[in-house]
Protein backbone atom coordinates (compact mmCIF):
# COMPACT_ATOMS: atom_id res chain seq x y z
CA UNK A 1 0.00 0.00 0.00
CA UNK A 2 1.24 3.58 -1.07
CA UNK A 3 0.97 6.60 0.63
CA UNK A 4 0.80 9.48 -0.30
CA UNK A 5 -0.11 13.26 0.31
CA UNK A 6 -3.30 14.36 -0.77
CA UNK A 7 -3.22 17.92 -2.95
CA UNK A 8 -7.07 18.62 -3.71
CA UNK A 9 -5.77 21.06 -6.03
CA UNK A 10 -4.20 18.65 -8.38
CA UNK A 11 -7.95 16.82 -9.01
CA UNK A 12 -9.27 19.93 -9.99
CA UNK A 13 -6.35 21.22 -12.45
CA UNK A 14 -6.60 17.78 -13.89
CA UNK A 15 -10.65 18.45 -14.06
CA UNK A 16 -9.40 21.80 -15.97
CA UNK A 17 -7.33 20.69 -17.93
CA UNK A 18 -9.59 17.93 -19.76
CA UNK A 19 -11.87 20.67 -20.00
CA UNK A 20 -10.10 23.12 -22.09
CA UNK A 21 -8.75 20.17 -23.78
CA UNK A 22 -11.92 19.11 -25.02
CA UNK A 23 -13.19 22.46 -26.15
CA UNK A 24 -9.68 23.21 -28.56
CA UNK A 25 -11.39 19.92 -30.29
CA UNK A 26 -13.90 19.40 -32.79
CA UNK A 27 -17.05 17.90 -31.76
CA UNK A 28 -19.03 15.79 -33.41
CA UNK A 29 -22.86 17.02 -34.05
CA UNK A 30 -24.81 13.68 -35.60
CA UNK A 31 -23.80 12.72 -38.93
CA UNK A 32 -22.92 16.23 -40.28
CA UNK A 33 -19.65 17.73 -40.20
CA UNK A 34 -17.66 18.54 -36.96
CA UNK A 35 -18.32 22.07 -35.79
CA UNK A 36 -15.63 24.36 -35.76
CA UNK A 37 -13.27 25.43 -32.74
CA UNK A 38 -10.18 27.70 -32.39
CA UNK A 39 -7.68 28.42 -30.25
CA UNK A 40 -8.99 31.32 -28.40
CA UNK A 41 -12.49 33.04 -28.19
CA UNK A 42 -12.54 36.51 -28.07
CA UNK A 43 -15.57 38.08 -26.15
CA UNK A 44 -18.73 39.45 -27.41
CA UNK A 45 -21.53 42.20 -26.94
CA UNK A 46 -24.66 41.71 -28.11
CA UNK A 47 -27.21 44.11 -27.76
CA UNK A 48 -30.82 44.74 -29.29
CA UNK A 49 -32.73 47.83 -29.83
CA UNK A 50 -35.95 48.64 -31.60
CA UNK A 51 -34.67 48.39 -34.96
CA UNK A 52 -31.52 45.95 -35.05
CA UNK A 53 -29.12 43.50 -32.91
CA UNK A 54 -25.69 44.64 -32.57
CA UNK A 55 -22.67 42.42 -31.87
CA UNK A 56 -19.75 44.06 -30.75
CA UNK A 57 -16.62 41.72 -30.91
CA UNK A 58 -13.51 42.30 -29.50
CA UNK A 59 -10.70 41.40 -31.67
CA UNK A 60 -7.22 43.26 -30.62
CA UNK A 61 -4.07 42.67 -32.27
CA UNK A 62 -6.28 41.02 -35.34
CA UNK A 63 -5.87 42.76 -38.81
CA UNK A 64 -9.33 43.45 -40.60
CA UNK A 65 -7.65 40.89 -42.97
CA UNK A 66 -7.43 38.10 -40.98
CA UNK A 67 -11.29 38.70 -39.74
CA UNK A 68 -14.59 36.59 -42.05
CA UNK A 69 -17.93 37.17 -40.88
CA UNK A 70 -20.40 34.90 -42.56
CA UNK A 71 -24.27 34.03 -41.95
CA UNK A 72 -25.58 30.61 -43.52
CA UNK A 73 -28.71 28.94 -42.18
CA UNK A 74 -29.63 31.61 -39.59
CA UNK A 75 -26.14 31.15 -37.81
CA UNK A 76 -23.90 34.09 -37.69
CA UNK A 77 -20.21 33.30 -37.68
CA UNK A 78 -16.91 35.10 -36.91
CA UNK A 79 -13.68 33.73 -37.66
CA UNK A 80 -10.18 34.56 -38.23
CA UNK A 81 -6.77 34.22 -36.87
CA UNK A 82 -4.96 36.24 -34.54
CA UNK A 83 -1.29 35.71 -35.34
CA UNK A 84 2.16 35.96 -33.30
CA UNK A 85 5.17 37.93 -34.75
CA UNK A 86 8.08 35.31 -34.30
CA UNK A 87 11.54 36.81 -33.90
CA UNK A 88 15.09 35.45 -32.32
CA UNK A 89 14.13 37.03 -29.03
CA UNK A 90 14.25 35.38 -25.76
CA UNK A 91 10.41 35.57 -24.34
CA UNK A 92 9.72 35.79 -20.18
CA UNK A 93 6.20 35.58 -20.45
CA UNK A 94 3.10 35.09 -23.00
CA UNK A 95 -0.19 35.78 -22.23
CA UNK A 96 -1.68 36.91 -25.29
CA UNK A 97 -4.17 34.21 -26.67
CA UNK A 98 -2.95 33.93 -30.90
CA UNK A 99 -4.02 31.94 -33.17
CA UNK A 100 -6.98 30.73 -34.63
CA UNK A 101 -10.89 31.84 -32.93
CA UNK A 102 -14.71 30.54 -34.01
CA UNK A 103 -17.34 32.35 -32.48
CA UNK A 104 -21.09 31.21 -33.88
CA UNK A 105 -24.85 32.29 -32.94
CA UNK A 106 -28.37 31.67 -34.11
CA UNK A 107 -30.08 34.53 -35.45
CA UNK A 108 -33.58 35.10 -34.69
CA UNK A 109 -35.91 34.75 -37.21
CA UNK A 110 -36.84 38.71 -37.49
CA UNK A 111 -34.01 39.53 -39.11
CA UNK A 112 -33.07 41.18 -42.20
CA UNK A 113 -29.91 39.38 -42.97
CA UNK A 114 -29.85 41.07 -46.83
CA UNK A 115 -29.05 44.74 -44.92
CA UNK A 116 -26.37 43.49 -42.38
CA UNK A 117 -23.24 46.05 -41.87
CA UNK A 118 -20.03 45.70 -40.17
CA UNK A 119 -17.35 47.69 -39.22
CA UNK A 120 -13.68 47.67 -38.09
CA UNK A 121 -12.43 49.70 -36.11
CA UNK A 122 -9.62 49.77 -33.31
CA UNK A 123 -9.38 46.32 -32.62
CA UNK A 124 -13.43 46.06 -32.32
CA UNK A 125 -16.18 44.56 -35.11
CA UNK A 126 -19.00 45.98 -34.88
CA UNK A 127 -22.35 44.03 -36.77
CA UNK A 128 -25.75 45.72 -36.98
CA UNK A 129 -28.24 43.38 -37.78
CA UNK A 130 -31.34 44.81 -38.72
CA UNK A 131 -34.53 43.36 -37.64
CA UNK A 132 -37.89 42.78 -40.59
CA UNK A 133 -40.44 45.47 -40.84
CA UNK A 134 -42.92 43.17 -39.26
CA UNK A 135 -40.67 42.64 -35.83
CA UNK A 136 -40.69 45.89 -35.52
CA UNK A 137 -42.53 46.76 -32.06
CA UNK A 138 -45.74 48.77 -32.81
CA UNK A 139 -47.60 50.97 -30.63
CA UNK A 140 -51.13 51.61 -31.12
CA UNK A 141 -53.35 54.19 -29.39
CA UNK A 142 -56.55 53.14 -27.63
CA UNK A 143 -58.81 55.59 -27.22
CA UNK A 144 -61.01 56.05 -24.47
CA UNK A 145 -65.02 57.29 -24.57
Amino acid sequence: MNLSVWDPFREMEALLDRYSRTARKPAEVGDSKAMEAGDWMPTVDIVENDQSFVVRTELPGVEKDDVNVHINNGVLTIKGEKKVETKDEKRHRIECSYGSFVRSFTLPQDVDIERVEAAYKNGILSLTIPKLEKAKPKQIEVKVS
